[in-house]
């Protein structure tokens, strides 16, 4: 793939409001580098899907400028972008077979028909669904119409493609299934990807990037690693995976660490967006972190608690532990752990964690302050990063 630091596509400070007063998108800045899967996450109505569209030019900014290859697009037809759009609803036209509704984009470019039918089935020969070139969308099941979408995408060689919530329509299975064949499309033809979805692991599964959006802001923008091993606030922590949030106030700082005070007991942390004692925090430890019957050199924060609820999940067990002061905890363990054979409900355990795995973020998600967005793009050979913001 041809991943570089030279910016393919670029937000600068866009901005999006529909009534004049409410902003859908503030002050969006993002690179993205040629051959990168990004992908935009949130909730909906977070404003990613209004990005989207903005790129694709469906939507107007209402301030800012959009970049594709160092060109302005601002004032540019969507369909003199040269870009790719699959849809959740596939948007296949009912009445053309599968080779027509891929030949569709190639003929508006004016390829002869010898180039219209190599480039058609190349196309389905690249989704493995040559075989029904001649049947209608509502003869192919909902994955079978999925890859058709996206082959109609990559039919005319775009170098960027932007995929609006493509899976979603799918079973738990069969998405799974598709996010891989995209991924490996991805790598095999190195083509540039904007990808939009309110689904967590999907976007963990799938990108280079991602960048978490909230209330029309990006709130951190990272690899999926980063995100879920170093959420920047409280937000990201809550949306990404599984999180445990214990509420507290910082008593004492040092640079590795902090001390917060919680209820009457301590809680050791990493500070990541504390600096002051006396500072709100929101601490966040993923279920997986917490050890039973934990080893004090190992573990700076250990508690005793009473298991109140024990859910077998196959693999592994999710307990919730009742500790004094600090609430209930989810705690998950390996289903081979010899600590699990011996627990029963209302049994007494012992909890801990490292201090690295519990992370002192902003106090509240409802006041957090709307942070700017501060993007980068990432030189995929050498890992040099350039940021802008």
């Amino acid at each position: 793939m041809n991943k570089s630091n030279k910016e393919y596509v670029k937000f600068q400070h866009v901005q999006k409001t529909y009534d004049g007063e409410n902003l859908v998108v503030k002050d969006f800045n993002l690179a993205i580098a040629p051959g990168e899967f990004v992908t935009m996450l949130g909730p909906s109505g977070s404003g990613k899907t209004t990005c989207l569209m903005i790129l694709a030019g469906f939507e107007t900014a209402t301030r800012g400028e959009i970049f594709i290859d160092g060109v302005p697009v601002n004032n540019l037809a969507p369909h003199k972008r040269d870009i790719g759009m699959v849809f959740q609803n596939y948007a296949l036209f009912p009445h053309m077979t599968i080779a027509e509704n891929l030949a569709f984009p190639l003929k508006v470019r004016q390829l002869s028909q010898q180039e219209v039918e190599q480039k058609v089935m190349a196309a389905l020969d690249m989704v493995e669904l040559t075989q029904v070139a001649s049947r209608y969308p509502k003869q192919l099941s909902g994955g079978q119409q999925q890859r058709v979408a996206l082959a109609r995408a990559l039919v005319f060689e775009p170098k960027l493609v932007l995929m609006d919530e493509p899976l979603g329509a799918l079973d738990k299975q069969l998405r799974e299934q598709m996010q891989m064949e995209i991924k490996h499309l991805h790598e095999k033809l190195g083509i540039t990807i904007l990808y939009v979805t309110h689904d967590q692991d999907e976007a963990l599964t799938m990108s280079d990037r991602i960048a978490v959006f909230n209330n029309g802001t990006v709130q951190q923008l990272a690899t999926p690693t980063e995100l879920y091993e170093s959420p920047s606030n409280a937000f990201v922590a809550q949306f990404i995976g599984e999180n445990n949030q214990i509420h507290g106030l910082v008593s004492d700082t040092h640079a590795t660490h902090c001390a917060v005070t919680v209820g009457q007991q301590s809680v050791i942390a990493k500070p990541v967006a504390v600096s002051t004692a006396g500072d709100a925090t929101t601490l966040s430890i993923r279920p997986e972190k917490i050890t039973l019957s934990p080893i004090q050199e190992q573990c700076e924060n250990v508690f005793i608690g009473h298991v109140r609820e024990m859910i077998y999940h196959g693999d592994h067990h999710r307990l919730v532990v009742s500790v004094k002061d600090i609430g209930d905890l989810i705690v998950k363990v390996p289903n081979d752990s010899r600590d699990i054979q011996p627990l029963k409900l209302g049994a007494k355990c012992n909890i801990g964690w490292h201090r690295g795995d519990c992370h002192a973020l902003d106090s509240t998600l409802l006041l957090t302050p709307e942070p700017q967005a501060v993007i980068s793009v990432v030189d995929r050979d050498t890992n040099k990063q350039g940021v802008e913001v």
